[in-house]
């Protein structure tokens, strides 16, 4: 760890404050006036307090820069389109001998989040080593392949890709810029709100005014509402950073602004941070449609129980565009592992971490990797868990540790989310042939979500796979133009919903080939209602299906995540409160482990990122987000000379 370098703080005179004679009467009673020339000199005194220490975060923050955005980004090499050649580094074996010596860190699971701590931390001098339990490398950025169908495991597409966007500095910054992303088109989303004569439908379009534009034309009695929605996404995008900054602040001080009403007067998004989404919008207008298409983002929290900040963000992410990585969401795993490896790291797969290694003193200083039969312990003076907070505290930490009050209390501040059932649907036709486009569809029997879900949740088992009441259908051989050339005649579907995991508990601890007939017809009773409902807007499917395959909570893609859920923790309205937020940091109490990924901030490709980049910071001590944004102002300028 690198040691932190205290800058000086440039003292200024401190008044004195006003004496106790000044403050009282010569009958010793209180003196109004007094009390209140106090009271603002306390203030005064607490201002020049604050502008020090301001002047001291700003040297600690901008006076240190390290070594990260040195160097050039290559120019995009050609496509890839070799399975064998990726397969040889996203396949990579776990051996005795294949783990390199001297390890600086090591990283357990090759998620996005893991992967990008990891390379940050390469390219800053240290040795890394990500240990992956699956057979494939890459998270949730994985592919499968079921009966010559390939499909991507959880990725659909990534928005804020355009020109110097912030995550675009970040993504080219830990693959070299090698992923090559096809923007897709305007048409992002259509929300189909009931069925039957009673089915409506919105679409949401991209483009910094139009999608605004194209909403108030759909909500012609709601403009007012929607522009106020659209202020809200404004803010939330301009200040998402200060949310990220309680996670840096010493937590004595991130308790101090939140308590006094400090951060509240620095930005809005504080509030917002801990408001409901249906709050926010009941404010502004009684339609539940509006509602709806502003929630639409498929998590598994209702609008009553979410916080209106994520829901703002989550649709202003496609609001400059969304893009697809051509060649399949494994081309981002693939091409940062290169980067790692140039930089001396490596990723295993096959390496089942068991446990992690801690001393007497709670320090954390290796792991236990089961492999062949036999464990393997590898050391390293840091461990990064991306395998989520649940999963490392409850499952790798010894019992000792997990059951220490510092250790519970680092946990209660999050909850598990709600399981994830996925089908996986591939066709003998082409694009054409289906009438099918890269928009995706969102799917709600009714615009009251917060009771339309409840009611969901609290179904019993035999009756939620008849009475399923959202999901999410997307078509990835539409968005990516190299699959008519890689699988031709071929189309593929995915299709999301969410569950209640204990509908799935009794197969929970079921080896996979053991699990029995029931457990198959109950999981396609879900799969076959979801893909009929689709049908329903695309009719061509049904005659040219050639299979279905569907991933349950208790099989997401060997992720071992915990109650199946693909975005780990909940996202509900109490992990966003903002002391929540300060509290649910990347260093945990066990001293040399820290946390990365969808837990520490936010779940999805781009929450997973900046897990990692957040994550390096804490490894590293300094803030690595200013580099980035030098990096992207540096780049911007470039632009406007071009321009001259």
């Amino acid at each position: 760890m690198m040691r932190r370098i205290r800058r000086p703080i440039n003292a200024t005179a401190a008044r004195d404050p006003p004496t106790m004679a000044a403050m009282f009467g010569p009958s010793g009673h209180s003196n109004t006036r007094n009390i209140k020339e106090l009271k603002m000199s306390w203030f005064l005194l607490f201002s020049e307090w604050l502008v020090d220490w301001a002047r001291g975060t700003y040297w600690y923050l901008f006076g240190r820069r390290s070594e990260l955005c040195k160097g050039t980004i290559s120019p995009p090499g050609p496509l890839v389109v070799d399975q064998k050649k990726k397969d040889r580094l996203l396949r990579k074996e776990f051996g005795e001998f294949e783990v390199p010596k001297n390890l600086d860190v090591i990283v357990i699971g090759s998620g996005i989040g893991g992967l990008t701590a990891a390379v940050i931390l390469g390219k800053l001098g240290k040795k890394v080593l990500v240990l992956e339990q699956d057979k494939q490398a890459g998270g949730l950025c994985k592919t499968l392949t079921e009966k010559g169908f390939e499909f991507d495991c959880g990725f659909h597409y990534v928005g804020q890709l355009h020109e110097n966007g912030f995550l675009k500095v970040a993504l080219d910054l830990i693959s070299d810029g090698q992923v090559h992303f096809a923007e897709q088109g305007s048409h992002v989303d259509t929300v189909v709100i009931g069925t039957g004569t009673q089915r409506k439908e919105y679409t949401i379009y991209n483009g910094k005014k139009q999608m605004e534009a194209h909403l108030k034309k759909q909500f012609p009695n709601d403009t007012k509402a929607v522009e106020e929605l659209f202020k809200i996404m404004k803010i939330c995008s301009k200040k998402i950073h200060l949310l990220c900054m309680l996670k840096m602040f010493p937590l004595w001080f991130a308790r101090f602004i939140v308590w006094s009403g400090i951060a509240d007067l620095i930005s809005p998004i504080f509030r917002y941070s801990r408001t409901s989404t249906t709050d926010v919008v009941k404010s502004l207008t009684s339609n539940l449609d509006l509602l709806t298409v502003f929630s639409q983002i498929f998590y598994g929290v209702p609008p009553k129980n979410s916080s209106c900040m994520i829901d703002a963000l989550f649709l202003h992410h496609s609001k400059r565009g969304v893009y697809y990585p051509k060649g399949g969401a494994s081309e981002i795993p693939y091409h940062i592992i290169q980067v790692l490896e140039k930089h001396g790291g490596k990723v295993l797969v096959n390496a089942p971490v068991s446990s992690v290694l801690v001393d007497k003193k709670r320090n954390a200083y290796g792991v236990t990797v089961k492999s062949g039969g036999q464990d393997f312990e590898v050391r390293a003076p840091v461990i990064i868990s991306n395998a989520g907070m649940f999963t490392t505290i409850k499952k790798l930490l010894p019992p000792e540790i997990q059951a220490n009050p510092k250790v519970q209390d680092y946990l209660h501040t999050l909850k598990p989310g709600k399981g994830f059932f996925q089908v996986f649907a591939g066709f003998n036709a082409t694009t054409e042939d289906l009438g099918i486009s890269s928009t995706n569809m969102r799917l709600y029997k009714s615009n009251n979500m917060d009771e339309m879900m409840e009611e969901y949740f609290d179904s019993d088992k035999e009756a939620a796979p008849d009475n399923i009441p959202m999901m999410y259908v997307s078509f990835p051989s539409a968005k990516d133009p190299t699959s008519c050339t890689r699988f031709p005649g071929q189309s593929r579907m995915v299709i999301h919903t969410m569950v209640n995991p204990k509908w799935f508990e009794q197969w929970n601890n079921v080896n996979e080939t053991e699990r029995n007939e029931e457990y198959e017809r109950y999981k396609m009773r879900f799969a076959n209602h979801l893909f009929e409902w689709a049908c329903v807007h695309f009719p061509k499917l049904k005659e040219k299906v050639a299979m279905l395959h569907a991933v349950t909570p208790i099989n997401m893609h060997g992720l071992e995540a915990a109650y199946g859920s693909m975005l780990s923790a909940e996202h509900s309205l109490d992990r966003y409160q903002p002391l929540n937020i300060a509290m649910t940091r990347c260093s945990t109490p066990v001293k040399n482990l820290y946390l990365s990924g969808q837990d520490v901030f936010s779940g999805g490709y781009s929450g997973a990122l900046h897990g990692g980049l957040l994550c390096a910071s804490a490894v590293m001590d300094q803030c690595l987000y200013v580099d980035l944004l030098l990096q992207q102002k540096k780049l911007k300028r470039k632009v406007v000379k071009k321009l001259e």
